[in-house]
């Protein structure tokens, strides 16, 4: 990742927990939300490892790889949509970060000793504005809505841990922003 490199490491930090808390979740769930733990456990790992700052080396071209298969794991059910489709946006916006990262190279900027930015102006403010729009989006979801004694929420009954699934996809989508904005 390009950028100061307490930023790099604070998102390190960040997305490893993250990633470790879908995996605790994933271990307390079944069925589609088992497997969207896991992919957002996969997707928090992935981001911890592509987060690591430009002086430590990095294999962009197996990140590239991961997330390629991960997106090919996501196509089939994204065509349903909801969130099936963001895990194939955030698996494709994985792969083109690892793939604009490795064409940065490691050469020097200005005498700086930053790598060259990388990407394609145009993709990466398209993601930059979804990733924006989908943390506004699911952060309203954390929001306590007045609800009458007694009934359910405005979706229905609140399921236990809900909470924690909307945080942790809060925090990787702002991760994913932090990320999107070095590059």
């Amino acid at each position: 990742m390009h950028g100061p490199a307490m930023t790099g490491w604070l998102l390190v930090a960040m997305c490893g927990v993250t990633g470790a808390s879908c995996l605790v979740r994933m271990r307390r769930c079944a069925g589609a939300e088992r497997t969207a733990a896991g992919g957002e456990a996969l997707m928090g790992f992935g981001m911890a490892a592509m987060a690591v700052p430009v002086s430590v080396p990095q294999g962009w071209v197996a990140y590239a790889a991961v997330f390629g298969a991960a997106s090919l794991h996501a196509a089939w059910p994204a065509r349903r949509g909801g969130h099936h489709l963001h895990h194939l946006v955030g698996s494709l916006a994985m792969v083109y970060m690892a793939v604009a990262m490795a064409g940065a190279g490691s050469g020097t900027h200005g005498g700086h000793g930053l790598a060259d930015p990388g990407g394609v102006p145009l993709v990466t403010g398209a993601l930059l504005a979804y990733y924006a729009v989908y943390v506004v989006l699911a952060g309203t979801r954390l929001v306590p809505v007045a609800v009458a004694v007694g009934g359910p929420g405005p979706d229905g009954p609140v399921a236990a841990g809900a909470g924690v699934a909307v945080a942790c996809r809060v925090s990787m989508g702002t991760a994913m922003l932090a990320m999107l904005l070095t590059l």
